[in-house]
């Protein structure tokens, strides 16, 4: 009984993490869920989603939601190699955290609630764990920088090195001070 959204009761689900991050794309350089698929979280239908969001239209403007170009939508089905929206008319609207949490103030079900809480808090570990991948970055970068440097700073060694040994064997080719012992 391995489900994607396991119901306990009318009001209440457990939904995986899992579940909720394949969920979650990037389009236009931000993280968005689709209706479609909010709406299945949510057990509503796409279409009683987006009435209720359009009779609260003055909640979500532009970077809360907005509505995908056909091309967008497009490349995401490409992506996701799904032909499973087959039948929609309109282009989905996707919502970003913002709009998400704004739903929550128009959608008023226990299961919209919890679910609810559960995408805040899947967003919210996303934006640590990007923050950290941010700074480990930086801290990569500074240790090329030094790297870098040593690796200048062995050059110029070696190359004093090269100047050091190439005197010593310049040495040889005097000849010798003292007295030379002969044949004879």
């Amino acid at each position: 009984m391995e489900k994607s959204i396991l119901t306990m009761d009318s009001n209440t689900a457990i939904i995986t993490d899992e579940v909720v991050i394949s969920k979650i794309y990037i389009i236009r350089n931000t993280k968005i869920m689709l209706d479609k698929d909010l709406a299945e979280l949510y057990d509503v239908s796409t279409g009683n989603l987006n009435k209720a969001v359009s009779r609260n239209k003055s909640r979500f403007p532009e970077d809360f939601m907005f509505q995908l170009y056909e091309e967008e939508f497009k490349n995401l089905i490409f992506q996701n190699g799904i032909s499973s929206w087959g039948g929609t008319r309109k282009l989905p609207y996707a919502f970003t955290e913002q709009g998400v949490a704004m739903l929550s103030g128009i959608l008023h079900s226990e299961r919209a609630i919890q679910v609810n809480i559960r995408i805040m808090r899947i967003f919210t570990r996303i934006k640590h764990i990007l923050n950290n991948h941010s700074e480990l970055n930086l801290e990569i970068e500074k240790i090329k920088k030094k790297l870098n440097n040593h690796d200048k700073n062995l050059e110029i060694v070696f190359k004093y090195l090269d100047e050091l040994m190439g005197k010593h064997s310049d040495q040889n080719k005097f000849p010798e001070i003292g007295f030379k012992v002969g044949k004879g």
